[in-house]
């Protein structure tokens, strides 16, 4: 490039390129324009132009967060690895695409009334199930009224809380009816619990076989040990472009990393942040850095003593460096939370909310109000969780000595970690996937009687606000509300949050992406296995 080159044309016509938007000779013609040379136009086409996908191959992730007590039942999906394998073998009714915009699954089309209470979901005619059955209006019925009713287990039964009735108009249209508009329901139907599986004569469904409609077919699940996928041939979308996919399930992220820089896998889920500069000079591995609203969390049962006292609570919330977390403990790769779950990936973002500091001092008069001078209190984590996040508990009981906190850091194991310890002691540290809206965020883990309720917490104004919120169509109206309900989360909350880590996670050099990946979970929204590729 010359002095003359004008740089703002060159770095759109790169990501029109990237993105596929621009063909080889508009490209050539624009930049030559724009004042660069043809060598330096044909170099930065050669480095910019989005690959062709390319069929083939079995592709092998390394994947964290394994348990031997995971289950292909939709309603028990909690860990990261049946959060991949609902992306990979099973469909939603939408997606989220990766630009971060809504796009179809089984439905290609969804419509409501003007008030929003009632949803119509067009379905995909080509949508089938590994067995070869097409995929009906009555699967999708069947399917979603699973997560609903008094005898449900599942958590997601809060997110379909306001659902009236599920109907099929006819094999392909269904219409979802709430008891008051809902303008988020086409992007609730994300939840990685909402899965399409076949329907039962009696109503039910068949998740037992491991049936689904998603872009693999599962051939062997070793819970906490490995998994097996073949391509399902008349998938509905486009990709699957592997034969096949491998998922080892991998907790040690020492483990993950070496597997990925060796090439014993092509891809990994939750690299360390620590060793992100190291791995980043290899030239066979990219590293995806993406900023998310995923989120630590550290929930207090808000009925167990101490954290029943408001005071011990905002106490333990203002003993907490966030800053220095953020800076040793992620390198930089994260975003700096205010204790509440609601972050700036998220629409309606409360940017006017003063940024909640460390005050040991203030920390220690709020206890002295609370007559817990000296408190002691213990806090469970475990490796598996996120990357760091044993390091993440230490460092936080050291910021808490100086406001006289004792802080007991208790390393779990990380088998069973959620089946064992979250939602079962009253102080332990989460690990939250990216919600598409704070409606689903709020609904799921602090909407009061919510089965994730993970602090307990019941707020009768922050409840009222919630419903209100959901049907309001006017979106500065909203806007304010969800302002409103995170105040109350963070000054009477029983969650404490430090950061939204980025995701980190890492792919062989030959595997290609279309240039944009998904930031509502690792490895692209946890479908890589269906968008990447391999270049030859």
């Amino acid at each position: 490039m010359n002095k003359f080159t004008d740089q703002a044309l060159v770095d759109r016509l790169a990501e029109a390129a990237r993105e596929g938007r621009i063909s080889r000779r508009s490209f050539m013609h624009y930049s030559l324009a724009a004042g660069m040379t043809a060598a330096a136009a044909t170099g930065l086409w050669t480095t910019s132009a989005r690959a062709e996908p390319k069929r083939g191959g079995t592709f092998r992730i390394a994947q964290h967060d394994g348990n031997t007590v995971d289950s292909l039942d939709p309603a028990t999906f909690q860990s990261n690895a049946q959060i991949l394998l609902a992306h990979t073998h099973r469909a939603f009714l939408t997606l989220i695409n990766p630009d971060q915009t809504l796009g179809p699954d089984v439905a290609t089309e969804w419509s409501a009334t003007p008030d929003a209470s009632e949803w119509t979901f067009k379905l995909n005619d080509k949508a089938t199930f590994h067995s070869g059955r097409k995929v009906t209006a009555n699967d999708v019925v069947a399917s979603l009224n699973y997560h609903r009713g008094e005898d449900t287990t599942s958590a997601a039964a809060a997110l379909l809380a306001d659902v009236v009735d599920v109907t099929a108009n006819d094999d392909s249209s269904v219409t979802v009816k709430l008891a008051s508009g809902n303008a988020d329901l086409p992007w609730l139907m994300t939840d990685y619990h909402l899965v399409i599986c076949p329907a039962k004569d009696d109503g039910g469904i068949d998740w037992e076989s491991g049936d689904g409609c998603g872009p693999y077919k599962l051939t062997d699940f070793q819970p906490g040990v490995n998994a097996s996928l073949v391509r399902h041939e008349d998938w509905h979308l486009e990709g699957a472009y592997f034969d096949a996919v491998e998922v080892t399930f991998i907790n040690d992220p020492n483990a993950r990393q070496t597997s990925l820089v060796t090439g014993d896998v092509d891809a990994t889920s939750l690299l360390e942040a620590k060793t992100m500069a190291l791995l980043q000079r290899s030239g066979d591995v990219v590293i995806e850095n993406v900023p998310s609203a995923q989120a630590i969390t550290m929930p207090m049962f808000c009925d167990v003593a101490p954290f029943d006292n408001v005071d011990v609570r905002n106490a333990l919330k203002l003993s907490i460096d966030r800053a220095d977390l953020i800076e040793k403990i992620t390198f930089g790769a994260a975003t700096m939370a205010n204790d509440f779950h609601h972050s700036p990936a998220m629409p309606y973002w409360p940017d006017d909310i003063p940024q909640r500091e460390y005050d040991p001092d203030q920390a220690k008069s709020l206890l002295k109000k609370a007559g817990m001078e000296g408190l002691s209190v213990t806090l469970s984590t475990a490796d598996s969780i996120a990357t760091g996040a044993v390091d993440v508990a230490v460092l936080y009981s050291e910021h808490a000595k100086a406001a006289g906190i004792d802080i007991q850091v208790k390393r779990e194991p990380n088998d069973g970690y959620w089946s064992d310890v979250w939602l079962k002691k009253p102080w332990c540290m989460v690990a939250w996937g990216a919600r598409p809206t704070p409606d689903v965020m709020y609904s799921l883990a602090y909407k009061a009687g919510a089965a994730w309720n993970e602090s307990h917490w019941e707020n009768d104004r922050f409840n009222e606000l919630l419903v209100a919120a959901k049907s309001e169509l006017d979106d500065s109206v909203r806007a304010e509300m969800y302002r409103d309900m995170a105040m109350l989360a963070r000054d009477d909350g029983g969650t404490i949050l430090p950061y939204f880590p980025n995701f980190l996670y890492g792919r062989r050099s030959n595997v290609k992406t279309s240039g944009k990946v998904a930031a509502s979970w690792q490895l692209d929204g946890y479908r890589a296995a269906s968008r990447w590729w391999f270049e030859d």
